[in-house]
């Protein structure tokens, strides 16, 4: 068989993986979810003790309380499913900013340029779109469409006013 196409896409990243060799900062934080409540590519907000812990958003996550999102650094071991799973009380990387591979929420529709929301509740609780409705505005942009539910986000300086 001989190979006669060829694609000029790179195929699209894992969630929680970065995107390129950008600059970037990744802080470590202490899970405060439940056993695989956190996922790769997932923003996060300040647990109980600001600077020490992250949690998955709910209805009380505002601007200020997003921290980032969760790296996947390869530092975790699949369980005897075949995927990792992020358990309470290990220690997540977290992109403060750069660029990354974020997970989507149902019915996301990035595009480059578009602003980035966070979701805070229900099941797509973390996962980020480009809908201003009962979302957390994010320091950020889309970079790309949506692929396979994940799509490159430039994360700004979040600390910045």
């Amino acid at each position: 068989m001989v190979q006669t196409t060829y694609g000029f896409n790179t195929p699209i990243g894992q969630p929680g993986g970065l995107y390129d060799l950008s600059w970037a900062v990744v802080d470590a934080f202490l899970n405060e979810a439940a056993d695989g409540e956190m996922k790769f590519g997932m923003g996060v907000v300040q647990g109980a003790t600001p600077g020490v812990g992250v949690a998955v958003p709910d209805s009380d996550a505002t601007a200020a309380k997003f921290e980032g999102i969760v790296t996947n650094r390869r530092t975790n071991e699949n369980t005897m499913d075949g995927g990792p799973v992020l358990k309470n009380k290990c220690t997540v990387g977290v992109l403060r900013y750069g660029r990354i591979y974020g997970l989507l929420a149902e019915g996301a529709d990035p595009a480059y340029g578009k602003a980035v929301y966070l979701v805070k509740t229900g099941d797509d609780a973390g996962c980020f779109t480009d809908s201003s409705s009962s979302t957390v505005a994010v320091k950020g942009r889309f970079l790309t469409g949506a692929s396979d539910g994940v799509a490159v986000i430039e994360l700004f300086d979040q600390a910045q006013s």
